[in-house]
């Protein structure tokens, strides 16, 4: 497998995930819906999870082209779960432009959420795959961890929670983010090839799922548009993070105490003046070096361990993209 080959599976998938959803209706309001359905979807990205899952059914000698539904299944879940998510999280930007919610107001947002969630499981429901029951089983599993990982930081965030440990923040990224970004991802590409997924698989997804969502934070905080996030939207959002939980480890009494006055304010009630004073305790503690290293020692195992589950697969042109893949997504270096 090449460059081009792999171009032409992003175009591929990308066209697949558009194609899944609705296109006319002659009703005016119900034909701007499928437009709003299409929003996210429209608005790019690299794909990479889909990617992910099509190079792992070519890695488990399959076939992508027979994967592709269970990709655009994949892309369809996370961009149902980034709607909804951006509303509990009252975020401001996605991709570089307003938030759904932002444009058309929280109910007819959640409801474009729920109906990609629709268009997920039709897609799904439709899978011509010797393990379709089991890949529609992971789906679910994969749809219950990201829930349980949401509802702790929600839960954290409701109760002015910021007690929280290193143990605390990996259970919850885990389940939110390493579970449907690598973990699954990995998995459904060896059931699309009709293969059993290593059992290492979960272990090393859920290094490399940790340290992509740590460097996303630090990367939130390093005035670096490249991403297309809102610069200190954590902070604003009050998200726990590994940066949070370092910070109060180190920081004094009082320090502490002002620290959570300003986080636990609205978002709309945060001032610019507020969101400085988190960042220089954040400088003062050198925190966000600290976790970048700590992202790096979980990548580095992660990737470790990837090379001896995929490489014993044999086919080492799909191992070498997958490969500069997860390392691009766990250090976030392109």
């Amino acid at each position: 497998m090449n460059d081009l080959e792999l171009q032409k599976m992003q175009t591929t998938l990308s066209n697949a995930i558009i194609s899944a959803l609705p296109k006319n209706h002659k009703n005016k309001e119900i034909n701007h819906y499928y437009e709003l359905i299409s929003d996210y979807p429209k608005r790019g990205g690299k794909l990479i999870r889909g990617i992910l899952l099509l190079l792992s059914a070519e890695a488990h000698a399959g076939k992508w082209q027979d994967a592709l539904d269970v990709a655009v299944g994949l892309e369809l879940f996370q961009n149902w779960i980034l709607i909804h998510d951006d509303v509990e999280d009252e975020s401001d930007e996605r991709r570089g432009k307003p938030t759904l919610h932002k444009i058309i107001g929280d109910a007819r947002a959640i409801n474009v959420g729920d109906a990609l969630h629709v268009y997920m499981w039709q897609v799904l429901n439709n899978l011509n795959l010797p393990k379709a029951f089991e890949i529609r089983d992971e789906f679910l599993q994969m749809i219950h961890r990201t829930a349980e990982g949401q509802h702790l930081e929600l839960s954290w965030i409701e109760n002015n929670n910021f007690d929280l440990g290193e143990k605390d923040y990996l259970e919850m990224v885990s389940r939110k983010t390493a579970y449907y970004t690598v973990v699954y991802p990995l998995m459904l590409g060896a059931l699309a090839a009709n293969k059993i997924p290593d059992k290492k698989i979960l272990a090393l997804g859920i290094d490399l799922g940790i340290a992509f969502q740590i460097r996303d934070d630090v990367l939130n905080l390093s005035q670096n548009d490249e991403y297309g996030k809102e610069f200190a939207g954590d902070l604003y959002e009050a998200k726990r993070t590994l940066i949070l939980v370092k910070l109060f480890e180190q920081a004094s009494k009082q320090e502490e105490k002002e620290l959570k006055r300003i986080l636990n304010k609205k978002r709309t009630t945060k001032t610019k003046a507020d969101i400085d004073y988190v960042l220089s305790k954040i400088a003062k503690y050198n925190v966000l070096e600290q976790s970048q290293n700590y992202a790096e020692v979980k990548a580095a195992r992660g990737l470790e361990l990837f090379e001896d589950v995929f490489k014993i697969l044999g086919r080492p042109a799909v191992t070498a993209h997958m490969s500069r893949l997860l390392e691009s997504l766990a250090y976030r270096n392109s």
